[in-house]
């Protein structure tokens, strides 16, 4: 029974994702988090932290996925509440208009 709702779920998210791209609402929403990410002054507080982090184990003994591995548990809890909350509202706001989804 669970299996079956997790398959649905991501069958769903699957169609969901598949309108996002076909109507370009999924390009117009990475835009706009793009843009409100530099507002905020996420991408320099997330440099920075790039930088503590070369710094902290030399740059000879950092890798990309190493760097990334580092930092993205940090990028994600930096991105302001008010963010999320957009983004999440356009999205519902898109699924309400295409509810035959």
């Amino acid at each position: 029974m669970v299996v079956s709702k997790m398959n649905k779920d991501a069958q769903m998210r699957a169609v969901i994702n598949q309108k996002l791209i076909e109507t370009g609402e999924r390009e117009r929403l990475k835009e706009l988090l793009r843009a409100k990410l530099i507002e905020c002054g996420w991408k320099d507080q997330l440099k920075a932290h790039c930088k503590e982090v070369i710094k902290e184990k030399g740059l000879e003994h950092v890798t990309v996925d190493d760097l990334v591995a580092e930092i993205t548990p940090k990028g994600r809890a930096l991105v302001p509440d008010s963010v999320k909350k957009e983004l999440l509202q356009r999205i519902r706001t898109f699924l309400a208009q295409h509810a035959s989804l």
